[in-house]
């Protein structure tokens, strides 16, 4: 592993990382690496699911992926045209990694699209993206997608609209050689867009190429020892990188299986991962407590696994020694964002009980980071919490359309600015200490609610907890914190909550209004939206606890 720079006689060791290049990256496209392991493994289970309006399941074997791929791949030539944006609009169906290998051996850019999206939500990303094709399920829990789409068409301008029920029109019979033969041979061209999850103004969307996808896939497993061929669940929403990157093209690198789950639910889920059994979960916090708590009381024996991998946001001690307990698995910390398709950094089950319960691990092969400060831009010293930015061969191509956002977002020297905020150690771990925006200005002094976040879990009542800003007159922002409650509310809950905190943060850090809720305002990536908790409290629409 790389070190940060050295102190010299001008001053302190600075939070600067260079990339570890000993490990070279792969040049391959998604579509020949899917190729690849179809004629290294022919018959093992490359991809378990369940198919679109019928619900049955589906099992297919490397060949059988790729066979599908193929006839996938024949038919969108002849919906659209090499460089073109085909969007992919449905759930966790089989359908959606048939047509994510499909649409990179045609050589065209898969929007994908989160399932939930309402119709000018939907008509705003396909007519930023100029999307020319939509594949879209007609049917999501209760959501009538097949109406919103048929709008779609209506409205907006030269759009092919297909659903996922009309399969001929989507997946040929027949595969066509001269399409396979053009299929992209190029690591360095477009392959996915991605859409922000919005949580402030308009969505963006995140332009990525196959070496990101394909090198951050393999790179990820290699560095947290994912063993080749292993079995492994995928519940999150294949719309986001983790899911189609990690969850997808991580189990394809080794060989292995991915179980995709169309619908999350916990006892199903821990059912099919003994059914099938898994030695890999993906995970975000939401998922993984989920997990926990269903588990806990379940009766039945929980699945062994070998590995839970995932992140997304601050995962708290807690819950890893709850998940190391329960599955026996190595837990691993991720960290990353869509425009670093996804990770950045990663704990190893090598690692040290502190650097697996306190921090984010050591950046990926291949990608420099620093660590600067959110004013000046100056690279901070080590161990000072500053904006953790990023450069490599994974950083996203560029913000579509938006000049002035990439612009914005990647500095001078090449960098991502994340907008997460971090202290980096002498070795270039990571610990997290919040985000940029949701930093906390208590009369001038900053606060990070991730600290606060991981000390309020520790109290054996609080199930989740989210810390936020207040305005305030006097104080220009006060802290405060929302919890979701494990079983029954305690009488006292505020009181031991301050003394919980009093005893564990220093006095400005513990917050001063507390509020309890059944469930916190999600993105569709299961990230806690705090603008939405502020909104709630300061209108009086979620309960305070005097």
């Amino acid at each position: 592993m790389s070190s940060p720079h050295a102190p010299t006689s001008a001053g302190p060791a600075l939070a600067e990382l260079p990339a570890d290049t000993s490990v070279p990256l792969v040049d391959l496209t998604v579509g020949s690496l899917l190729g690849l392991r179809a004629e290294a493994h022919p018959d093992r289970i490359a991809l378990i699911g369940t198919r679109h309006g019928s619900g049955e399941p589906r099992r297919l074997t490397y060949a059988e992926l790729h066979a599908e791929a193929c006839r996938v791949a024949t038919a969108l030539s002849r919906l659209a045209a090499p460089g073109d944006f085909v969007a992919m609009w449905a759930p966790n169906v089989v359908e959606w990694p048939l047509v994510q290998y499909g649409a990179a051996l045609a050589g065209v850019t898969l929007v994908a699209l989160n399932p939930v999206l309402r119709g000018a939500e939907l008509e705003y990303c396909l007519r930023h993206s100029g999307a020319t094709v939509l594949l879209h399920a007609d049917l999501s829990r209760d959501y009538d997608m097949a109406s919103v789409a048929k709008q779609m068409g209506a409205t907006v301008p030269g759009l092919t609209v297909v659903s996922l029920g009309e399969t001929p029109r989507w997946r040929a019979d027949d595969a066509d050689p001269a399409v396979l033969a053009a299929a992209p041979t190029d690591p360095d061209r477009p392959v996915m867009l991605q859409y922000t999850s919005g949580t402030t103004g308009r969505p963006k969307g995140v332009l990525l190429r196959h070496r990101s996808l394909v090198n951050v896939a393999r790179l990820t497993l290699e560095n947290v020892g994912v063993e080749p061929g292993a079995v492994c669940v995928n519940p999150l929403p294949m719309f986001h990188t983790a899911a189609c990157v990690i969850g997808t093209l991580g189990p394809l690198w080794v060989g292995g299986t991915e179980i995709l789950i169309e619908q999350f639910a916990p006892g199903p889920v821990l059912e099919a991962m003994r059914r099938e059994s898994a030695t890999v979960l993906f995970y975000v916090p939401a998922v993984l407590g989920a997990l926990l708590e269903v588990q806990r009381t379940s009766g039945v024996p929980a699945p062994r696994l070998t590995t839970v991998l995932g992140g997304a946001s601050n995962v708290p001690p807690s819950m890893i020694e709850a998940a190391e307990q329960v599955f026996g698995a190595s837990v691993i910390n991720l960290f990353g964002q869509t425009e670093l398709a996804p990770v950045l950094t990663a704990t190893r089950p090598g690692d040290s009980r502190a650097d697996q319960l306190q921090t984010v691990g050591h950046p990926l092969p291949q990608v420099a980071v620093k660590i600067t400060d959110p004013t000046t831009g100056e690279i901070v010293p080590l161990g000072v919490s500053g904006e953790i930015c990023a450069r490599g061969y994974q950083q996203m191509i560029e913000y579509l359309h938006d000049p002035a956002a990439t612009a914005a977002t990647v500095d001078a020297q090449g960098f991502v600015h994340t907008g997460d905020l971090g202290a980096m150690d002498e070795r270039g771990y990571i610990r997290l200490t919040g985000r940029l925006k949701e930093l906390i200005i208590r009369k001038g002094e900053n606060i990070a609610p991730a600290e606060i976040e991981s000390c309020l879990v520790e109290h054996e009542a609080v199930l989740e907890a989210a810390v936020f800003g207040i305005p305030d007159e006097r104080s220009g922002e006060i802290v405060g914190a929302a919890v979701r409650v494990r079983g029954e509310r305690p009488g006292d809950l505020r009181a031991a909550l301050v003394a919980h905190c009093r005893e564990r943060l220093s006095p400005f850090k513990v917050p001063e209004r507390w509020f309890v809720t059944e469930e916190f305002p999600l993105t569709p990536t299961q990230k806690v939206q705090k603008f939405r908790i502020v909104e709630q409290a300061t209108g009086g629409r979620l309960e305070e606890l005097a």
